[in-house]
């Protein structure tokens, strides 16, 4: 909708599938969800950012659950991305949102790009956040519920099955992340640098 007289158009609804599962083997077993960049733990951060959407579902362990937040673990576990955002889309109630934002945990920066990948989808089967080298970020991206359906029915399993696997056939808008927005905490020199930088932003 236009508002009269500024030419904004609001927003387009979303809903979320939120991945927080994994063993982060490079942080040591660490539970990655709840380690903290810039005092706040990075599932939170994740949540801040889809703060927006209509429903949202945490893939994860029960230990993760928020309140009024709908967690869910694929099954088996440790099935891998695609096996998660099957069982997180799978828990999205149906007649939602035509688009579904899907965001790994540890990208505390994601909040900043939502917005853009938002406005890229128009036509095609959905956006996704280009980072560092071309290297394209399938969980930092917005997707038709309809082509992420279909794709992943189109799977023999999803247990084990690779993002790009699932992806290849789909018509996706690529965003050029130009301000390291999309930077992950895959180790933990990865959360000293992301902490430093997300504490330089707090206001004194």
């Amino acid at each position: 909708m236009t508002v009269a007289g500024h030419g904004l158009t609001d927003p387009p609804t979303f809903d979320a599938v939120v991945l927080a599962g994994g063993r982060a083997r490079r942080l040591g077993g660490a539970s990655k969800p709840e380690v903290e960049v810039g005092g706040v733990a990075l599932l939170d951060h994740a949540l801040a950012a889809v703060a927006g959407a209509t429903h949202v579902v945490v893939v994860g362990p029960p230990q993760l659950a928020r309140p009024g937040i709908v967690t869910v673990l694929e099954d088996p576990p440790d099935g891998g991305p695609v096996a998660g955002l099957a069982a997180g889309l799978d828990q999205l109630p149906d007649g939602g949102p035509e688009l579904v934002v899907v965001l790994a945990c540890d990208v505390p920066g994601a909040g900043r790009v939502l917005p853009a990948l938002l406005k890229a989808v128009q036509d095609a089967d959905g956006a996704r956040m280009v980072g560092a080298q071309g290297r394209p970020q399938h969980l930092v991206a917005v997707y038709r519920r309809a082509a992420l359906r279909s794709a992943l029915d189109a799977l023999p399993d999803v247990h084990g099955a690779a993002m790009h696997r699932l992806v290849g056939g789909l018509r996706l808008v690529d965003v050029p992340d130009e301000h390291d927005a999309t930077a992950d905490a895959d180790t933990w020199a990865d959360v000293e640098r992301l902490d430093a930088s997300l504490s330089d932003r707090i206001e004194p």
